[in-house]
């Protein structure tokens, strides 16, 4: 007599995620580094089973944004819709990573009220690079091209960047390393609950 074989169950590959989703958003000069640490999280978050998304500024202004130039209706309205994407995300389990300057106060405050009124988690990380610093790191060459005076308009120069008053978390990049500062926002991460 035989004994029928049993059939181990295939592992479901979503049983391992993490679903609890949440809006990182870093708000800093250009060249502050909020990419850099943007994505240096999402590797730690992604490794401990979360479900990560970046919404890269750059990436955002060519894809979704082309329509807008860079007057402060477009500059609120392109952070609009980033907040509409990171809100949907966040809702539906995915951190939102958003490396996006956003420099003025009303424009983040209606980011937040959007995941208020939604319920999604949202964490406003101040990358508090002095622009001495963004301008030596100068990584897509704006300060020198804004100084050799063949743009204008740069955030933090010739344009205004309002400080977040009483961000989440304010990181100062230029005293620690990427991993660090990575390191920093995945703790406020896990003291709320949400990593």
């Amino acid at each position: 007599m035989t004994t029928p074989a049993t059939t181990t169950p295939s592992p479901n590959p979503r049983e391992n995620h993490v679903t609890t989703g949440a809006t990182v958003w870093l708000t800093g000069l250009p060249s502050a580094g909020k990419t850099t640490i943007a994505y240096e999280l999402a590797s730690r978050l992604r490794e401990d089973g979360h479900l990560v998304e970046v919404l890269d500024g750059d990436e955002i202004r060519q894809f979704l944004t082309a329509d807008l130039g860079f007057s402060r209706a477009d500059r609120h309205t392109n952070v609009q819709r980033v907040g509409f994407l990171a809100d949907l995300l966040a809702r539906n389990g995915v951190k939102a990573l958003v490396p996006v300057i956003a420099p003025y106060a009303d424009s983040r405050e209606a980011v937040r009220k959007r995941h208020q009124a939604s319920g999604a988690a949202y964490i406003e990380v101040h990358v508090a690079t002095p622009v001495e610093v963004c301008s030596v790191r100068d990584v897509k060459g704006l300060y020198a091209k804004q100084a050799a005076g063949e743009i204008s308009g740069l955030t933090g120069v010739d344009d205004p960047y309002e400080e977040p008053e009483t961000p989440d978390l304010r990181i100062e990049s230029q005293n620690q390393t990427v991993r660090e500062s990575a390191a920093t926002v995945h703790k406020l991460l896990v003291e709320r609950g949400l990593a």
